[in-house]
């Protein structure tokens, strides 16, 4: 077994290597082009294909460049999931990245417990694995999460900030542009790409429904929607975000309030999920020939599957009834 880890180790680091000789090699070539354009320099290359091909006008990644893995996800359309996840993240990562993030903390989950594990524990180190391997969407997750809060948090202060200046003669497109230069990130970055988008030839509508898509939030939703209604329909704008930023805020409040409340149940849940845990760990030093027979016997086996897969729905349904949508 510790010939297959071996080997799958030595491939993954040959992958790497070659990766990432490739992409030095598009990376010079594409200083060249451009170190030959600037300087107005005839180009010296014997294949002529390569001319015919207009540069990108965003950076992706080279199809030589892709590994078996982003293939896959092609395959079950998760690419483009995974892009949009990195991309609300605000993690300059390529998909290609995560994989290996990923793939790495697989073959470091089983590899590193494989060395210290007993023999006994080794048939079950799949599941540390798999840990291993979810790390690196788990830290995106958390990313999004803790980005998306922190533009929702300033949100109303921005529709507050639009409102004011809408009032005061400014054009709605102007006040996208101040908010780059009076808000920080993560704020300030979506809406000066909404405005630059914009600034390029975007129709209004369509840079919005892109601001809306890359951040997911039920408030962004409808200062798009009031935005466009408004736009088609007529009305007053700033009457418009003034009132929902005061909705936005009243949430809050009672957002905090229902936390406060649900704090006992969800401390409470997860005492009982601990507990199970800590008595095992204290059987394991105290006894651990008790233990042995969950993982040695075929009955062990059966038991320790059903009192782990009840725990873990337990645990899911207490969190579920504390957790409550505002």
């Amino acid at each position: 077994m510790g010939l297959v880890i071996g080997i799958g180790i030595i491939v993954w680091l040959g992958s790497m290597a070659i990766w990432y000789v490739m992409t030095n090699a598009s990376r010079s070539s594409d200083i060249e082009r451009f170190k030959h354009r600037l300087l107005g320099t005839p180009k010296l290359k014997k294949k002529q294909k390569s001319d015919s091909k207009q540069p990108a006008l965003f950076e992706t990644e080279h199809p030589k460049q892709r590994q078996l893995v982003v293939h896959i996800l092609k395959k079950y359309n998760l690419n483009d999931r995974a892009q949009k996840l990195l991309e609300q993240a605000g993690l300059k990562w390529k998909v290609g990245k995560l994989a290996n993030h990923c793939m790495l903390g697989f073959i470091a989950g089983y590899a590193v417990p494989w060395l210290f594990a007993p023999d006994f524990l080794k048939p079950y180190l799949l599941v540390t694995a798999v840990a291993g391997g979810v790390m690196p969407v788990m830290y995106v997750m958390r990313k999004r999460k803790k980005r998306l809060f922190a533009f929702e948090e300033v949100f109303p202060d921005c529709l507050e900030f639009i409102s004011r200046s809408m009032r005061a003669g400014h054009a709605f497109s102007v006040s996208l542009e101040m908010i780059c230069r009076e808000f920080q990130d993560p704020l300030a970055g979506e809406f000066r790409r909404t405005f630059e988008e914009h600034n390029l030839g975007l129709p209004l509508d369509v840079a919005l429904q892109k601001l809306s898509e890359r951040v997911p939030l039920l408030d962004v939703h409808f200062f798009v929607s009031a935005v466009l209604l408004q736009k088609r329909t007529g009305g007053n704008l700033s009457e418009i975000l003034d009132k929902l930023a005061y909705v936005i805020r009243e949430r809050f409040k009672l957002r905090g309030r229902i936390k406060a409340v649900s704090a006992h149940g969800k401390m409470t849940g997860t005492a009982l999920t601990c507990i199970p845990i800590a008595v095992a760990l204290i059987s394991w030093f105290t006894n651990p020939d008790y233990v042995k027979f969950f993982f040695t016997d075929d009955v062990g086996h059966i038991m320790l599957g059903g009192a782990v897969g009840l725990q873990l729905v337990g645990y899911l349904i207490m969190r579920k009834i504390v957790n409550i949508e505002v």
